[in-house]
């Protein structure tokens, strides 16, 4: 592989080729020339998928009914996000091995910025990478594609060029051109209701964005308009930042038959509540920001959310703050899935100070804490509220 800028890019963006199926490929040889599904029941989605069932037109987030309608012959496989942690993780370390520099995207992609790490692997960061997902290969088990540019923007467009085990370069004397040929959906935050209001203005192209004034663009379009001015370029001045954590932790569940009644979703939200709770107090993490996801049975997706006065990690607060915004919901459609988040992330350190007004949210939160307590010492399942019983008693649904 040449290229005139090869040895003085830094900046790379490493995505595993999908990840949850190939990690089941590996573990099972006998499904190596198979279409797999990897994702919830009949009524669940696609989590993923290998590139045989790719062919066949299935593809991530997918209902799974329309995925098995599209490739009937697939092998689908409930996740084991266990596994894929480990995997996830073992990928992690060898990035962090070869610079601190390291910015997850997700369990299975991130940035990495190797600038001035050439001396110390005696190598150029293309080479670094090369040998990164060999040894991936060889030691993990699963393939990967790197994209190499001089900034974030253009190497997560160029990972995704040649799909899988890609390599892909884009310079920045070549960027511009490049781009000039793309379509407008290639921008990260252009997504589909946003290229539909610029194909209303006649925009397509990022060679018509490259054309106009960015005044123009921001006069039209707000922030996001300086935005599509800037990266329309190749120009992008964010950092590769190893401090970049979750923005929320959520929990849902996909039902196998709608449900309509408040009564009924209650004892599912207490559960989901409890989980994103427990996740937030593993990590010593708090959050002022509830948001209540709902997706009815035709599929349309409707999102709630409310701000607290103060950052919460209670699974009580998260609850009552989800049953506010679920009730007024609950108005005769029928939902297949709920979920709970908490977003707008920070520390633990001042989370659910005493509330004055509401006397009893401190005899709630102490009994909360009495529960995790029993819980950290004899399991999980050791004490748990009624509302929580009745949900796992009931199971209408699958993860």
């Amino acid at each position: 592989m040449s290229h005139p800028e090869l040895d003085q890019l830094t900046i790379a963006h490493l995505d595993c080729d999908a990840f949850f199926a190939a990690i089941e490929k590996r573990d099972n040889p006998e499904l190596a020339d198979r279409p797999v599904i990897v994702g919830g029941g009949q009524r669940g989605v696609v989590s993923t998928c290998c590139y045989i069932a790719r062919i066949y037109g299935v593809r991530s987030a997918m209902p799974m009914f329309k995925a098995l309608e599209a490739c009937p012959d697939a092998v689908v496989i409930k996740p084991d996000m266990e596994k894929y942690v480990r995997a996830g993780k073992q990928i992690r370390e060898r990035m962090q091995a070869l610079t601190p520099l390291v910015e997850p995207l997700s369990i299975d992609e991130a940035f990495l910025d190797l600038t001035g790490t050439e001396r110390l692997h005696h190598a150029s960061a293309a080479e670094v990478l090369a040998r990164l997902v060999r040894d991936i290969e060889s030691e993990v088990g699963i393939t990967a594609s790197v994209g190499l540019a001089p900034n974030k923007f253009l190497a997560k467009v160029a990972s995704d060029l040649e799909k899988p085990r890609g390599f892909s370069v884009i310079g920045a004397g070549e960027a511009k051109e490049f781009l000039a040929r793309q379509p407008v959906g290639l921008i990260w935050g252009v997504g589909k209701v946003f290229q539909r209001k610029l194909a209303a203005d006649g925009i397509k192209s990022i060679g018509q964005l490259q054309l106009m004034d960015p005044s123009d663009l921001a006069r039209r379009y707000g922030a996001m308009g300086l935005r599509l001015a800037q990266l329309a370029s190749g120009d992008d001045d964010r950092h590769v930042s190893p401090e970049r954590g979750a923005k929320s932790i959520s929990s849902e569940t996909t039902f196998s038959s709608d449900i309509a009644d408040l009564q009924t979703l209650r004892p599912i939200l207490r559960e989901l509540s409890e989980k994103v709770s427990a996740r937030l107090k593993k990590a010593e993490l708090s959050g002022r920001g509830i948001t209540l996801k709902l997706k009815t049975a035709d599929f349309k997706t409707i999102t709630r959310s409310r701000h607290l006065a103060d950052p919460t990690q209670l699974a009580d607060r998260i609850f009552r703050t989800g049953g506010e915004l679920l009730a007024p919901e609950c108005d005769g459609r029928r939902f297949r899935l709920i979920g709970i988040g908490v977003g707008d992330l920070e520390p633990a350190a001042h989370a659910d100070p005493l509330d004055l007004v509401d006397q009893q949210a401190g005899r709630r939160q102490k009994a909360e804490r009495a529960m995790d307590t029993l819980k950290d010492k004899f399991g999980a399942s050791a004490v748990e509220l009624g509302l929580t019983h009745v949900a796992k008693r009931a199971k209408p649904r699958s993860h």
